[in-house]
């Protein structure tokens, strides 16, 4: 989990009159665990689903609402227009399309609250921004910039002084010799021309995502700050820069908007700040919590969550949430909310109704004993998530996306909008991350897949995959064979079948009593360049549910 550190030292300027032990104290209330303390300060991990913890500011202003010093909805307030333009340039669409930014005026920068900053900046940027992929941070000192700023891509042999170099390089040598070139250099791997941002000057603020320009370094001295988030998510860019708003407001900044003028002429100014509302029963929130909170005290516990609630009627209470809280989605996180106001240590474990013992079901003996069997021939679990990307499930495997799909409302991250509707496509993402292993990968996976038809269908898979120089379709087969006889005692057919990802004449359908029970084969190629694979591949899924309940 990412790691904060919060200096002694500012605890006055944070919590004036109080003990360091009654902060200490709430510390566990709002999810965040002591690494370790000693003279300077302490340090504590967080849950990367509070990235508004990544400063010390944002955790001061959480438990602020549990010591009941300020209580609500954080004060906050943007201070008008700053007049600056960034305009960005069309050849940015196919790259990374998006870009917002702020103006941060009129603050004081000591070296603690610079490290906050960097800090804060990493941590948005790997949790948030996927390690850089969706998004990437950059802060500059404003009073070295001229505007209109612009946002364009250039070739390789453009260049600039990136931050902490003292002379000028092209892109592409930062790419192939820097430190965060070799790092985050993949994410622009394949393309002919890089992202910039530029001043009206023409010097470069920033090589998005990979470094600064050494040109806008901040430090003590600096009082006004230019921020800008670049991404592949417009959404996920403006949830980072909610949060950049918010702590740097905190710091004593005045915060003002920029606007962004596309190419095709349509401008907005960013950051947006207002908050948003959700409605939510009391009934259902002492449903969950088995408690009998009455509407005022809910409104309390809101409040101390540094959230506003009203009562409407009956049992309705609409909460308003700020901006830069981009953990809450729905009701069920506004429960959370009201435990943490209520103290999660407060609440009583009850007796069960049953005093009956729990036993493992006849499915969970079954799955074990299909994972021994692949792990006894040598074969890695592995364990993905039920929610994937569309562009993993059906566009990189080459397979029309159903209307029917289950899909996430309001998801938070591209990379998990569906519920998945088979194995396949996540082993074959498992073995696109780790190209640079050892061969042969030999790797299964056990896990639900869902289909919806007139309801829900939920049923239990095992898919594998086997990827080596030599991987064809007879070693798949055999592992089938053993998997199924050896664990399940049943014989297998297997008989011709046309499969859209499988290479004709090298794939077949599994049949156990003249059932299908899945398929296996030799992974077509044109999917294998979609994942970026090179040795051949051979897959096989089976379903689980129905060879149980063949007798």
């Amino acid at each position: 989990m990412p790691v904060v550190e919060f200096i002694f030292e500012r605890f006055k300027k944070f919590f004036p009159g109080r003990k360091l032990d009654d902060v200490l104290r709430t510390l566990p209330y709002i999810g965040l665990d002591i690494e370790s303390i000693d003279r300077e300060g302490v340090r504590l991990e967080y849950n990367p689903n509070r990235p508004d913890f990544a400063s010390d500011y944002g955790i001061a202003r959480a438990v602020k609402g549990l010591l009941g010093t300020e209580e609500g909805i954080p004060k906050f307030k943007l201070a008008g227009r700053s007049g600056f333009v960034i305009q960005v340039d069309r050849s940015t669409k196919q790259i990374r399309p998006w870009i917002v930014s702020l103006v941060a005026k009129n603050g004081e920068l000591d070296e603690e609250t610079i490290k906050q900053l960097i800090t804060m900046q990493e941590d948005l940027q790997n949790v948030i921004g996927r390690k850089r992929i969706n998004s990437s941070i950059g802060i500059h000192n404003l009073d070295v910039i001229e505007f209109p700023v612009t946002y364009k891509t250039v070739r390789d042999n453009f260049s600039f002084v990136p931050l902490g170099d003292s002379s000028r390089q092209t892109l592409g040598l930062i790419l192939r010799k820097s430190v965060l070139g070799k790092q985050y250099g993949y994410i622009l791997r394949g393309f002919e021309r890089y992202p910039i941002v530029e001043d009206a000057k023409g010097n470069v603020l920033s090589f998005p995502p990979i470094v600064n320009s050494d040109l806008t370094r901040i430090d003590t001295q600096t009082k006004n700050l230019f921020v800008e988030v670049t991404g592949s998510d417009l959404r996920l860019a403006e949830d980072i820069l909610a949060i950049m708003a918010m702590t740097l407001y905190d710091a004593g900044f005045e915060i003002q908007t920029v606007s962004i003028a596309s190419s095709r002429g349509r401008s907005r100014e960013t950051p947006r700040m207002d908050p948003f509302q959700i409605e939510i029963k009391k009934h259902f929130i002492n449903n969950i919590l088995g408690l009998n909170l009455k509407i005022n005290d809910v409104l309390k516990c809101l409040s101390k969550s540094r959230l506003n609630g009203q009562f409407i009627y009956g049992d309705v209470i609409r909460c308003t949430i700020p901006r830069y809280r981009t953990d809450i989605i729905d009701c069920a996180d506004l429960v959370e909310e009201v435990a943490i106001g209520y103290g999660v240590y407060n609440l009583r474990p009850s007796m069960p109704a049953s005093d009956l013992a729990g036993n493992r079901n006849f499915l969970s003996g079954c799955l074990d004993i299909a994972r021994e069997t692949m792990v006894g021939l040598g074969i890695l679990e592995v364990v993905n998530f039920s929610l994937v990307s569309r562009k993993i499930e059906y566009q990189f495997m080459g397979i029309p996306e159903r209307n029917s799909v289950l899909s996430v409302d309001q998801t938070r991250s591209i990379e998990h909008e569906v519920l998945r509707e088979s194995l396949t496509p996540s082993l074959m993402q498992t073995l696109s991350h780790n190209i640079h292993e050892e061969y042969p990968q030999k790797i299964f996976e056990i896990g639900k897949i869902f289909q919806l038809s007139d309801k829900i269908v939920e049923s239990w898979k095992l898919g594998f995959v086997v990827s080596h120089s030599r991987a064809n379709y007879t070693e798949g087969k055999s592992i089938v064979q053993t998997l199924l006889k050896v664990g399940f005692g049943k014989d297998t057919v297997t008989a011709h079948t046309i499969n859209p990802i499988l290479v004709p004449g090298r794939s077949s359908d599994i049949r156990v009593d003249n059932i299908s029970v899945g398929y296996i084969g030799e992974i077509q190629p044109i999917i294998m360049d979609n994942f970026k694979l090179r040795v051949p591949v051979v897959a096989s899924e089976i379903n689980l549910s129905q060879v149980l309940l063949i007798r």
